[in-house]
């Protein structure tokens, strides 16, 4: 069917521009900082209550089978308009710091029909060459979490509200795309009833496990390098005064980058093996963490801006890799609850993640503070290790 060649560009477009809701509050935080007289912590705050509204979304999402059992499209269209929604209430003069951390916590809930319920509708149409379909969404993920920070940088004319509300338009823009355009796919298995064992089920495959503690070592990094980023910058510029950064930009490039490299990663892993691939751009991110204290003693900022970009393309390669071990070894009527289930632990771990390098931020100032992020990496190495022995 040539409509089949569509439905991946559809699906990427769409996701691209859902995703974008997921750090739209970091891009303008410093307009919601000033706006509303926010703590200087409201940055991090603001970002779990996103991460913690997703990782409920995820869980209510697979303990229902939600994307199993309803038309993964339709959902993914209701989550979308209702994510939007939550995103331009952010605007509403009458905000709270309370109501604005409901807010992201409902934009995050409404995430978990957009980010794991994609993949599905990506798994549903593409058995052969899996990989390359979720390199391709992974990369849209990516470039929607780096946008905000480039409308920051480039919509100088234009106030936060109006950036917010571009966003959420983006948004709805996506849901109705995938909705209109892409039916449910050939290779749909529909799900059963609530079924709370599923969850627990799908980890006693060996392989199914490894893949999905790969996945979780990995997300230990990943988004507090994300939320970070425009911090990593703002240090090195406060330790050599005659730097100046535009950070918006910077942090944008260091973010988008990866969405390159999670297509590169797929390309590869079919010539090298998902499993090898994942390992060695674990491998590599793993190293980032472990010399990045240094990069900040190094007066060459075009040598700090490179090692930025390249902990940027690394830090997400794997991403695309390990979703497509965790689908590849789900029964196929579980894989959306098996892709949820696992989102879900893994964004739990991003919280845990933010919460600990913040705190330590706000206490220490220290750049050391970034050899935590090493913690999840090494787990992960260990579990992709171990994996060759137990298959």
């Amino acid at each position: 069917m040539k409509h089949h060649k569509l439905v991946l560009p559809i699906i990427v477009i769409s996701q691209f521009c859902c995703t974008s809701l997921w750090f739209a509050g970091n891009a303008v935080l410093s307009d919601l900082v000033t706006n509303f007289n926010l703590a200087s912590n409201a940055l991090e705050n603001l970002t779990s209550a996103v991460q913690f509204g997703f990782i409920i979304g995820t869980l209510l999402f697979a303990l229902f089978t939600i994307a199993d059992r309803y038309s993964p499209s339709k959902v993914f269209f209701f989550c979308a308009i209702l994510g939007a929604v939550f995103n331009g209430c952010l605007i509403l003069e009458n905000n709270t710091y309370s109501s604005l951390l409901i807010l992201r916590f409902l934009t995050g809930f409404f995430l978990a029909g957009i980010y794991p319920v994609g993949m599905k509708i990506a798994t549903d149409y593409y058995q052969k060459g899996l990989g390359k379909s979720l390199g391709f969404l992974v990369g849209a993920l990516v470039l929607g979490t780096a946008l905000p920070h480039l409308l920051k940088d480039s919509m100088h004319a234009f106030s936060w509200q109006t950036i917010l509300l571009f966003i959420s338009m983006l948004a709805s823009l996506g849901g109705l795309l995938l909705v209109i355009l892409v039916p449910n796919g050939p290779f749909r298995k529909k799900g059963t009833s609530l079924d709370i064992a599923i969850c627990f089920k799908v980890f006693k495959n060996i392989s199914f496990r490894k893949a999905a503690f790969g996945y979780f070592g990995h997300m230990w990094e990943l988004y507090t390098f994300w939320a970070f980023v425009p911090i990593l910058l703002k240090t090195y510029s406060k330790l050599h005064n005659d730097v100046d950064f535009n950070i918006p930009l910077l942090s944008f490039f260091i973010i988008a980058i990866g969405s390159i490299s999670c297509v590169i990663a797929s390309y590869l892993a079919e010539k090298l093996g998902t499993q090898k691939t994942a390992f060695y751009t674990l491998l590599l991110s793993c190293i980032c963490c472990l010399i990045s204290p240094f990069f900040f003693m190094i007066e060459n900022e075009n040598i700090f801006i490179l090692f930025l970009l390249f902990w940027g393309m690394v830090v997400i390669a794997d991403s695309p890799l390990f979703s497509t071990l965790v689908a590849q070894n789900a029964p196929e009527k579980d894989k959306g609850t098996a892709l949820t289930i696992v989102n879900c632990i893994g964004f739990t771990i991003t919280i845990i993640s933010i919460q600990l390098v913040s705190n330590l931020y706000h206490i220490t100032n220290s750049t050391f503070i970034y050899l935590l992020l090493a913690i999840g990496p090494v787990f992960g190495l260990i579990s992709l290790k171990f994996k060759k022995k137990s298959i």
